[in-house]
């Protein structure tokens, strides 16, 4: 089997940007083709996967041969992935894959969303199609609500709190204020963000990731091209995926997503290596209670010892075995849907290349992982990375 490395990537910054589709993919685009060492051209590539949601539906149809007409890559047989909010994990799952199987040599994974150009009530109707839209969107239920859900039902099965939640917030903020890419480029307290404002008992404000524009692209080589790329590949040595139940009403557990659980089982066996083996992990925190079931979903924690973990700083920077969203995460770097799961690839092959500024480095950092799960966690691609070749 062929192996394959991330040779380039690139990314906007997350926020309201003054950009649209366009204007956002060229840009993250042309950052991942500039951070190819060797000479590069858009015209090598030989497929393209571009993650997005489609929000608000401005260009609901067609949407990635849009934009890789912007790119350079007119011509390039390229699809939407849609997945929810792991749409463009999916999309580089799908990369991996095409050149896995010997049919493309090079390869574009990438994910973009426009999200701030809408009013406040179509934002909460397009964040919401994504559940169950007969017995959850419909009978009321918001993805905080959906979310707050899980929290209380942590905090009773395993007497986790609030306060763990807070802990989350407070990391990924001060990780997000050192990352210039970052939504959120601010530290907050722990008396503050305990006191914010309520947006679905017992989340506040600050256990909830700001809706964010934003594009981000990753260039993937097969063993054989990447070495004429780049003297420093980033290896993708496992990729698992998995789906569950979409209402949460179906789920044998509202305090663990099975999806996770299967998909790292996969990436980590396929990888050989173990939750132990992992020095910095990009999670999907689109609320603090998804970053603390993930920590136990991916072994770094046991079961229902999340909010220990989290307690603890286990997952500050550079304080514990594992670094746990040294970009800020989606809390703090923001959450544009269909750009999350290859921005979450872009902040690894920076990292494993040790060439992160602003005194955000993970430190010795070998092995890296990236999870984006979809809605409240219905599918999810886990992906594991390496500086060498497993």
């Amino acid at each position: 089997m062929v192996n394959v490395a991330m040779v380039g990537a690139g990314q906007t910054k997350y926020g309201n940007h003054p950009l649209g589709l366009k204007g956002m993919w060229a840009e993250a685009a042309e950052q991942a083709f500039a951070s190819v060492d060797g000479d590069f051209e858009p015209r090598q590539v030989d497929e393209a996967f571009i993650g997005s949601l489609a929000f608000g539906g401005a260009q609901l149809g067609n949407t990635a041969a849009l934009l890789t007409e912007h790119s350079g890559m007119n011509g390039v047989p390229v699809r939407r992935v849609e997945n929810a909010c792991a749409s463009s994990g999916y999309a580089l799952r799908d990369a991996w894959m095409a050149i896995k199987s010997g049919q493309a040599d090079v390869v574009v994974a990438g994910g973009i969303e426009k999200m701030n150009d809408l009013t406040p009530e179509r934002k909460r109707y397009w964040l919401g199609v994504s559940g169950d839209t007969e017995w959850e969107r419909l009978a009321g239920l918001t993805f905080p609500g959906t979310y707050a859900l899980m929290a209380r039902r942590h905090f009773h099965e395993h007497g986790s709190s609030h306060d763990d939640l807070v802990h989350i917030s407070v990391k990924n903020h001060l990780h997000g204020s050192l990352n210039p890419k970052a939504h959120i480029q601010k530290e907050v307290s722990f008396e503050k963000a305990a006191s914010g404002f309520m947006v679905a008992d017992p989340l506040t404000l600050y256990d909830c990731c700001p809706t964010s524009d934003g594009a981000s692209c990753v260039v993937l080589a097969a063993d054989h091209v990447a070495r004429q790329l780049t003297d420093t590949p980033v290896w993708i040595n496992g990729s698992g995926a998995a789906s569950d139940h979409l209402a949460l009403h179906d789920r044998p557990s509202i305090t663990r997503l099975a999806a996770t659980q299967k998909a790292s089982k996969q990436a980590y066996e396929q990888a050989g290596i173990t939750a132990d083996d992992i020095d910095l992990a990009e999670v999907h925190d689109c609320f603090t209670i998804a970053e603390l079931m993930a920590t136990e979903d991916l072994g770094f924690a046991a079961r229902g010892q999340g909010g220990v973990f989290a307690r603890d700083g286990a997952g500050r920077l550079n304080e514990g075995a594992v670094t746990v969203n040294a970009s800020g995460g989606l809390k703090s770097k923001g959450h544009p849907l269909g750009a999350t799961g290859t921005g979450q690839a872009v902040e690894v092959f920076h990292q494993l290349r040790h060439e992160v500024t602003h005194g955000r480095q993970v430190r010795d950092a070998e092995v890296a992982l990236t999870h984006n799960v979809g809605g409240s966690g219905a599918t999810c691609a886990v992906h594991v990375f390496g500086r060498e070749v497993a």
